[in-house]
């Protein structure tokens, strides 16, 4: 009997445990600054809290309908050193799509100095994340069109482009002179879980069908949930993010045609993101929401400080549009909104094999035929009878036919 001895130098991929937060910690330094744009703002939060929240998490990671429960961080480990990491979580609540949301691999160790070793971290790191998370179905991330090592990685391990997505900022001048209009919305409501299946609509409507597709997302992804919605409220009061949304309703056709949603983050750089669904039928709405959201973050900075320091501590709006919205991109152009970052949608599905039960080349026909005998002796049906009538009917008329004619036979 041999036994398997693992190499040396061979490359594990593990979750995360609490000796490896130092060496996450570096790899997120190192990572830092190459963004320009804001979207991973949230990432990087929550990368950072994992010390401080490591405990806590892992208690509410065993309770049912945790919150973030199904966000994963996994390390690249060889000879005890963390060669990379990457964090995935649930694009939606049924968890058929799910994102790849960070890929970090170390550039300062020397095994990593080459572009082919730090390729084969991340692939490994990937095809990890694509193998052991069988509730997934298709695979989705997002990626800066300049950062051709990523596109190349993401491309050979199976990843092909969506849609291109542009990020927009509006800087402070421009949100103050927007703030001083005025916006006719008659029919702005706040948003609550009752609103769920009008949001879910607005949303299927928004986009193209491929997106639905991969999205998959149902009423159940536009609710709140009790747990999320207290922790919201406890960072609002802390001082730690802020956010505001509503949606417009159109009374007649009973839908809703607009959404937005303004967040804040200290560590955002003085910042707000801003997420805005529009009906492709009634794009006029997007200088009355721009608007609105103007407002509302000139408000906020009003409450904040002082009317003399209102310039400088006016924050700034990022957005972002698609390639299949040049609506919206002409919009933002016209206004004077600056791109800032050009990034990549990306997907790709995932098919697990089935392992089988027993193997199929010791499986002799006969086993297989021995399933289909019938098990007792099959009960004659109203059918059966009839037709066994019917024949017996036409052998007697038959045994007629023949008599008969034997008796017309002439003598001889």
């Amino acid at each position: 009997m041999t036994l398997s001895i693992p190499e040396k130098n061979q490359l594990i991929v593990r979750p995360l445990q609490y000796r490896d937060l130092e060496a996450m910690e570096d790899l997120i330094s190192q990572g830092q600054g190459q963004e320009l744009s804001q979207r991973l703002v949230s990432v990087d939060r929550d990368l950072k809290q994992v010390r401080s929240w490591y405990g806590l998490r892992q208690f509410l990671s065993i309770l049912p309908y945790s919150y973030q429960k199904d966000r994963r961080i996994y390390v690249a480990e060889r000879e005890q050193k963390i060669l990379g990491l990457i964090q995935v979580s649930p694009f939606n609540r049924t968890e058929t799509t799910w994102r790849v949301e960070r890929v970090l691999v170390s550039e300062s160790l020397p095994e990593l100095e080459t572009l082919a070793s730090q390729k084969e971290v991340g692939s490994q790191l990937l095809r990890y994340c694509l193998e052991n998370i069988w509730e997934a179905r298709t695979w989705m991330l997002e990626v800066n069109v300049n950062d051709k090592h990523k596109l190349a990685l993401y491309r050979e391990n199976g990843f092909q482009p969506l849609a291109q997505m542009t990020y927009w900022r509006l800087p402070s001048p421009l949100i103050a002179k927007l703030a001083q209009q005025n916006s006719s919305l008659p029919n702005l409501l706040p948003i609550s879980n009752a609103d769920a299946p009008l949001l879910y609509q607005l949303d299927c409507v928004s986009m193209p069908p491929l997106l639905r597709q991969i999205f998959d997302r149902d009423v159940h992804d536009f609710k709140t949930g009790f747990v999320e919605a207290i922790i919201g409220k406890i960072l609002q009061w802390l001082g730690k993010s802020e956010e505001f949304k509503g949606y417009i309703f159109e009374p007649q056709r009973k839908a809703a045609i607009g959404y937005f949603r303004l967040r804040s983050y200290p560590e955002a750089a003085n910042a707000y993101q801003a997420k805005l669904t529009v009906n492709a039928a009634y794009t006029w709405l997007y200088p009355e929401l721009i608007v609105q959201m103007a407002q509302i973050a000139y408000e906020s900075a009003a409450k904040s400080s002082n009317l003399e320091d209102l310039t400088c501590s006016l924050p700034s709006l990022e957005l972002v549009s698609a390639d299949y919205q040049p609506e919206r991109e002409e919009f933002l152009t016209e206004i004077g909104a600056s791109p800032i970052e050009h990034t990549l949608l990306m997907s790709r599905s995932v098919w697990h094999k089935i392992r089988e039960t027993k193997r199929l080349e010791g499986l002799q026909l006969s086993e297989v035929l021995q399933g289909l005998k019938p098990a007792r002796t099959p009960i004659p049906s109203r059918i059966s009878i009839l037709k066994s009538q019917s024949q017996d009917r036409d052998s007697s008329n038959n045994e007629d036919n023949s008599t008969g004619s034997s008796n017309l036979k002439p003598k001889t």
